[in-house]
């Protein structure tokens, strides 16, 4: 460590202090004493750093990305369009991993949540044994990685003709979240991007089935800054890249949620994720 830290005599060397072991700080400190006074860096303890610098993201990060987007879009529409009862959860999450990796990807970015029925009303459920019904709405969140860059991507479908209580909720989420994305502007905060959504769904008498944030950042991890939530002060800008993803979840009923990625360019929201969603008729 002697060697690294030639030079350094007299700056400031940061480290970040909310991931560096109590360990590697005594060792780097100790390298520190060890050197001839003069030749000493000070040790400043950091916050973010690395992760601010990656809030706004370089064409070429954009670009791979939308690789990232594009591959995780052509799983779901393989898999979806195959989907149907008697299916289990896992089954789909396994087809949708399966997809992936056979057409060029690193592997998930995530573990894929698969949840049908009732079982939709859980956020963060996890695909289980049980079988797909019909008449049963089935929520898929997955993502992919792509030459270390994520995804992210949630979709509700319907096995068979939709309900008229799917279809209403079902309404409500997208209007909420095509409100969100023709809304969203550099420089609001976090929580006014997830107001927006919010308001919509509130106004529809939903209001307290929406109860986690409208989205997150996304790029070497599936969850970084800025967040998009009801106590967020990260002010958006251009190029940073983040989900918008709305829902509504009914104990005993089940959930809806939709979600894309978009990049703010010029100004407005880009829509990254081009996998369909449902669009009804009469």
């Amino acid at each position: 460590m002697p060697g690294l830290l030639a030079g350094l005599g007299g700056k400031k060397l940061g480290f970040e202090s909310a991931d560096m072991t109590v360990a590697t700080h005594d060792q780097l400190k100790k390298a520190v004493a060890d050197l001839a006074e003069t030749e000493r860096p000070q040790l400043v303890p950091m916050s973010d750093l690395v992760e601010s610098l990656r809030i706004i993201k370089e064409p070429t990060e954009i670009e791979a990305l939308q690789r990232a987007v594009d591959l995780g879009d052509a799983a779901f529409i393989d898999v979806a369009q195959r989907i149907e009862p008697g299916w289990t959860e896992k089954q789909v999450a396994s087809e949708i991993e399966k997809c992936i990796r056979e057409h060029g990807g690193d592997g998930l970015s995530f573990d894929t949540i698969v949840a049908g029925g009732p079982w939709g009303a859980m956020p963060h459920a996890y695909p289980r044994d049980r079988k797909l019904e019909a008449g049963e709405g089935v929520v898929i969140d997955m993502g992919c990685e792509v030459g270390g860059y994520m995804s992210d991507l949630t979709r509700t479908i319907f096995l068979g003709r939709p309900d008229e209580a799917f279809r209403k909720i079902y309404d409500i989420v997208l209007t909420a979240q095509l409100t969100a994305e023709e809304m969203v502007r550099p420089g609001m905060a976090g929580e006014q991007a997830h107001m927006v959504a919010h308001k919509v769904i509130e106004a529809a008498g939903y209001g307290d089935t929406f109860g986690h944030g409208l989205g997150h950042g996304i790029g070497l991890e599936v969850h970084e800054a800025p967040r998009l939530g009801r106590t967020s002060t990260d002010e958006l800008k251009d190029d940073m890249v983040f989900t918008i993803e709305p829902g509504i979840y009914v104990t005993g009923w089940g959930g809806v949620r939709i979600e894309d990625m978009v990049v703010l360019e010029n100004g407005r929201a880009r829509v990254m994720s081009r996998a369909p969603k449902l669009q009804f008729v009469g």
